[in-house]
């Protein structure tokens, strides 16, 4: 069903959109925050507690046309994003988020950047970068796009 937001946000407001009209998103603001912001950070932090928790639980933020890039790898469809992050090399895992920037998009979806830091099951921590794309689809946040990089540098 997908993420439905920070509180009633997420469920009945689309990015640019107020009260059935189209309105300019910078105009949109819930507290100190842009609303793409509330809801990209919410988003982030409810993925990575899925992830860490239980991933086999996160096909519920992806839909049949999402695509994930894994390490260079291409994965299309909600069956095998979640067939390949269950299928990862390890048992547990910890993410710990770094910085995450979010910008709302033209076609009102949300483009979301994370850095960050992994320890799986006893392996050396390792730095991560991963980009979402999240569309709202029947009030729910869901994501698109996916896009899954490891920190690691060979200058060899």
């Amino acid at each position: 069903r997908g993420w439905e937001g920070p509180g009633a946000v997420g469920r009945h407001t689309a990015i640019g959109r107020s009260l059935g009209r189209w309105v300019p998103v910078a105009v949109i603001r819930m507290g100190d925050k842009p609303l793409w912001e509330q809801i990209g950070s919410g988003f982030v932090q409810h993925y990575y507690q899925v992830f860490d928790a239980d991933r086999s639980q996160l096909g519920s933020l992806y839909i049949d046309a999402s695509c994930l890039s894994w390490e260079g790898q291409q994965f299309q469809g909600k069956t095998a994003i979640v067939e390949k992050i269950i299928g990862l090399p390890f048992r547990k895992i910890q993410h710990s988020i770094t910085a995450q920037d979010h910008q709302p998009t033209p076609d009102s979806c949300i483009l979301s950047m994370v850095v960050g830091q992994l320890q799986a099951d006893e392996d050396p921590v390792m730095g991560f970068h991963q980009i979402f794309l999240l569309k709202n689809i029947n009030d729910a946040w869901v994501c698109t796009n996916d896009v899954f990089r490891l920190a690691l540098h060979n200058f060899g």
